[in-house]
């Protein structure tokens, strides 16, 4: 059973959201990936969260902006889910860590280090943060079909934001520098703070989630004296996640089956 109630967070209640959300950090960003829905309307916002709900190939989407973290991004997926929604895909940002990845990619994540403590809040650390496979695959092709470069591997998630960008002024710079360089030995494409909360929930809440990145710079190319320069339009990662959840929605009436979840 769905409660009706309205939830604290986020100021909605069930019929006000679809069963496809997508999740931006940014609320500024949600009146323009709504505009990629058909019929979109406004639906309301309270703190960081905006929700605007509207339609993809006649199925009702929404999205709805998290903020920075894993806290927020956590209560955004609880309160959702608690109101029918069961498939979600962040559309954010990132940094690149791998050589490989440049400015303007787009990065498709198949897993998240666990490098912050809202995950922790729902499973122990053993537990791995991964996407659901489905929608990790149909953002891949998405991204693929869209003609973007697409990188698709781990990404690491952090709770400080000047943690890696200044490690060297912080307290515990060893723990911080150290673990910096195991994330390149082992290949990490890149870094950002949500997906390993909404991962890990998404898994204790028997829901899909998978998430998508614009790379916004490399720090480590810069480093190494390589071709760097900052990029700040979003656009392809959002419609990498549109075209995503259009393969889904198909997938999904292909099937002709639900995402059950134990209530």
């Amino acid at each position: 059973m769905i409660p009706s109630e309205l939830q604290y967070h986020i100021q909605c209640r069930a019929g006000d959201v679809g069963r496809y959300v997508l999740l931006p950090g940014d609320p500024g960003r949600c009146a323009s990936i709504a505009e990629l829905f058909d019929e979109p309307r406004f639906v309301g916002e309270n703190r960081e969260y905006r929700v605007y709900t509207g339609t993809l190939l006649g199925e009702k989407v929404s999205v709805c902006s998290t903020g920075i973290g894993g806290p927020s991004a956590a209560i955004a997926l609880e309160e959702l889910t608690a109101i029918g929604a069961d498939t979600f895909v962040r559309v954010g940002t990132c940094g690149g860590i791998d050589l490989d990845v440049r400015a303007g990619d787009v990065v498709v994540a198949t897993g998240a280090i666990r490098f912050e403590h809202t995950s922790m809040e729902y499973a122990p650390i053993e537990f791995p943060a991964v996407p659901d496979f489905d929608v990790a695959a149909a953002l891949r092709d998405a991204s693929d079909a869209l003609g973007y470069r697409t990188h698709m591997g781990v990404v690491q998630c952090k709770d400080s934001f000047y943690g890696q960008h200044s490690p060297g002024r912080m307290p515990v710079s060893y723990e911080l520098l150290q673990k910096w360089e195991a994330w390149k030995r082992l290949g990490v494409k890149a870094s950002e703070m949500e997906s390993a909360a909404l991962f890990v929930a998404a898994a204790a809440l028997k829901v899909r989630c998978g998430s998508c990145f614009h790379v916004v710079w490399n720090q480590e190319r810069e480093a190494a004296g390589l071709d760097q320069k900052e990029s700040h339009d979003t656009s392809a990662a959002v419609k990498v996640g549109v075209e995503a959840v259009k393969r889904l929605i198909a997938l999904d009436r292909a099937r002709g089956n639900e995402v059950h979840r134990d209530n």
